[in-house]
């Protein structure tokens, strides 16, 4: 028990030490700024029909443990989902496999040790969504436990199980990265759809958000005298706001069986644990073995043939930047699965024969997500590899390695976009050409600059997944290639952010290139 508690904490602090959680605990506090609006704010986050809760500490309580169960279950899992693979590249691993600890007690280390990270996430929202209530209340009074009661049985649980998640993924697919973050993506998506009405129904639900919905929704109901569905709309909302009714919410008295059902999750997670440990590799990964190339002739000891050096052809130095753009696309290429390119031309392809509005707004964000791997390695896979002292010292770095993959990048999106691209242009739909060709450079530039300020790859990742899971439920803020309908100042809006993006990663890597 003294390893297993003495594992956890170190594994515990070195995660909270880390530059990625400091960036996730930001961008939490950030967004939970803003699940709750201010009071003249032109915007909703959770609204049934034309209907929002007075702002009372039941709708304060219920609201903020909604979306932070939501919201960190997004960018939780990939805040937490290398803790075995870091083990193994800090060669951790291999000394915790000559130890006596199991394969179990290790695993569940790393569980515990990813839920205390996110929980750490959720108690400084809760305690920051107390503060809110403090500075927009209504003069209504505060209650405590229509805080403390939401916040226990919706995130905590579900929180334990995106740490169960982070680690099973990582024991079944191993080092296959894309696989565990497409995985994700779609299982999540999934769980999120599925409707539920009855108390059964709720406590199948790992998130714990279905059954207050199902409440609000029925509150609004009975307000209005009718039994069909509402409308909930749970995102950012904007406009309208004037128009929206107030009503009054108290909270809810959850039923046993749903509170019984959040402690079974729990259970159910370590029994999963257990259950796949006997699969976990324990570290005992083969190295590929180098293919050791043959020493050409005229290097041979045994070969007496004089070289003569007038006879070498001679080199020609190059300070063009088309050879780099064309290495880098290689690398793009061959980064991740050969199998994966199938799914990428399945993309393609449906780009092309599927309505243009669903290749547009849903298939064209998902198929350029899933080269979340290729992207989120475009400018840090230097310092990854050990080798930025050598590639920092080339031949104009900013203007020639920085820009070539940067341009690499955006020709492999408007690449995989083409069959959409060519659909558009016999439409003459110009303005959507040229907001597709601008997410692209967006989203590229948005990799370069992150990569650059993190030297990693994790808040890429858990930034593109959370704009990827916004546009396909069409949420307008987050669309970056003019899937939805916008006003005039879009392009504008656009232009600028990429500017600047440009401008805060070219500026940071001078800034490394002279340091």
């Amino acid at each position: 028990m003294k390893s297993f508690l003495s594992t956890t904490k170190y594994d515990y602090l070195q995660r909270t030490r880390s530059y990625s959680f400091l960036v996730t605990l930001c961008i939490s506090l950030a967004m939970a700024y803003t699940f709750v609006p201010e009071p003249n704010a032109s915007y909703s986050t959770i609204r049934i029909a034309d209907h929002v809760g007075y702002y009372n500490a039941g709708w304060f309580g219920y609201v903020t443990a909604i979306m932070t169960s939501i919201f960190l279950s997004l960018a939780g899992f990939y805040l937490v989902n290398s803790g075995i693979k870091t083990d193994q590249i800090t060669k951790i691993g291999q000394i915790t496999a000559a130890t006596p600890v199991s394969n179990f007690r290790y695993l569940f280390s790393k569980v515990f040790s990813n839920f205390l990270v996110l929980s750490t996430i959720v108690v400084i929202v809760f305690i920051m969504s107390i503060l809110l209530f403090f500075l927009y209340n209504e003069e209504s009074p505060f209650i405590l436990s229509q805080f403390i009661i939401p916040y226990l049985l919706i995130p905590i649980p579900a929180m334990f199980f995106i740490a169960v998640l982070a680690v099973v993924f990582e024991v079944i697919f191993k080092n296959y990265s894309v696989i565990q973050n497409i995985g994700f993506f779609f299982l999540f998506s999934g769980l999120m759809i599925t409707t539920a009405t009855e108390e059964i129904e709720f406590s199948l639900d790992p998130f714990g958000t279905k059954i207050v919905m199902h409440h609000l929704e029925q509150s609004v109901r009975d307000i209005l005298q009718t039994e069909k569905e509402t409308e909930l709309n749970i995102g950012y909302v904007l406009g309208n706001i004037k128009e929206t009714k107030k009503f009054e919410f108290n909270g809810i008295t959850f039923p046993t069986i749903f509170i019984v059902s959040r402690i079974v999750w729990i259970f159910l997670g370590i029994l999963l644990i257990r259950l796949i440990s006997p699969f976990f590799h324990r570290f005992a990964i083969k190295e590929k073995s180098r293919i050791v190339r043959s020493i050409p002739k005229p290097l041979q000891k045994n070969n007496s043939k004089q070289i003569l050096i007038s006879s070498l052809q001679k080199s020609k130095p190059n300070y063009g930047i088309l050879t780099l753009v064309n290495t880098e696309i290689l690398m793009l290429l061959r980064t991740g699965k050969k199998w994966l390119w199938i799914i990428n031309l399945i993309g393609m392809v449906l780009l092309g024969i599927i309505h243009i509005k669903i290749a547009f707004s849903i298939v064209l964000p998902v198929l350029w997500f899933l080269q979340v791997q290729r992207l989120s390695e475009i400018s840090s896979k230097e310092v990854f590899y050990g080798v930025q002292h050598f590639t920092f010292t080339s031949y104009m770095p900013l203007r020639r390695l920085l820009a070539s993959q940067i341009i690499a990048g955006i020709i492999l999106m408007l690449f995989l976009a083409l069959p959409l691209i060519l659909r558009l242009s016999i439409t003459l739909e110009l303005q959507s050409i040229a907001h597709l060709v601008l997410g692209a450079v967006f989203i590229v530039l948005l990799a370069a600059t992150l990569g650059i300020l993190t030297n990693g790859k994790k808040l890429f990742e858990i930034i593109f997944f959370l704009i990827t899971y916004c546009n396909i439920y069409k949420i307008l803020f987050a669309d970056y290639f003019g899937g939805l309908s916008h006003g005039s100042n879009y392009t504008l809006l656009l232009i600028i952010t990429i500017i600047v993006l440009g401008i805060i990663g070219f500026v940071v890597r001078r800034h490394q290139l002279r340091s």
